[in-house]
């Protein structure tokens, strides 16, 4: 059983998509880390605040406009995310820091979570999808007063890899958060594959744009465990035959990252 390609042409397409708007380059030293509406950071960068005018310049880099950090990259951020939550312009403020990587994979600094999409700033998160002995897979619907994709379902287990974590203690940490399962009692855990997005976020008006590799692992559920949500985001689980859960995701009501994984998953059956 294999997802519609028409569908699944969507879906990529859907998750590759370039910004509503022109966007410029923000600088750690000469590492591009992610990327801004060319006036969105002009609302704060030159308010006495919080010492912004000395955390962050507007620069010309070979002729093309951005904005650079000065001196330690994550004093500079966090500078600059305690502005932007002062001025009304952060998310959901969360006190979790997320890991701000160079090309090469190498840790320049953190951020809190709350201002990355503003800042185009790179992600990761780990997923696992959860099947049981009889071909059956678990699935989560996401609680109704979550901030991104209330109400949608979504896989076994999802979430951020915060700076503190590797990305099998992300997957850990999530598995019992989520689930109320411990990661060494579930069966055949192996690494599935990587799944990229790149599309604006939030509603039309807002200026994010989430870059994000998604990291997906696949287990089998033994009969006798069953998922009990634990940190209050989870409305509910269902445990779906496949034919079901193809139908649900080709009727939208998956989270696009979901949907990704799981086209994937089917396709490696």
């Amino acid at each position: 059983m294999l997802p519609d390609p028409a569908w699944l042409a969507g879906l990529r397409s859907a998750a590759s998509q370039p910004p509503l708007r022109a966007r410029v380059p923000l600088w750690a030293g000469e590492v591009v880390i992610g990327s801004v509406e060319p006036g969105f950071l002009s609302q704060i960068a030159f308010k006495p605040i919080q010492n912004m005018h000395s955390a962050l310049q507007k620069v010309e880099h070979d002729g093309a406009p951005g904005w650079r950090l000065t001196g330690d990259v994550t004093a500079g951020l966090d500078t600059l995310a305690r502005a932007l939550r002062d001025a009304g312009l952060a998310h959901v403020w969360r006190n979790e820091q997320l890991a701000v990587n160079g090309k090469a994979g190498e840790r320049l600094g953190t951020i809190e979570r709350a201002v990355v999409r503003a800042l185009g700033i790179t992600t990761h998160a780990v997923h696992l999808v959860g099947a049981s002995f009889d071909g059956r897979v678990w699935v989560q619907q996401r609680a109704l007063d979550k901030p991104n994709d209330p109400g949608l379902w979504d896989t076994l287990v999802g979430g951020m890899v915060a700076a503190r974590d590797t990305r099998q203690q992300a997957l850990v940490r999530e598995t019992w958060e989520e689930a109320g399962l411990a990661l060494d009692a579930l069966q055949d855990v192996t690494y599935g594959g990587r799944v990229g997005i790149r599309r604006p976020s939030g509603a039309h008006e807002e200026p994010g744009y989430t870059v994000e590799g998604i990291d997906w692992y696949r287990c089998t559920v033994p009969e006798a465990l069953v998922p009990v949500n634990q940190d209050g985001e989870v409305a509910r689980f269902a445990l779906l035959d496949q034919r079901e859960l193809l139908c649900k995701m080709q009727q939208g009501e998956f989270t696009l990252e979901a949907a990704l994984i799981l086209a994937a998953w089917f396709e490696s059956l």
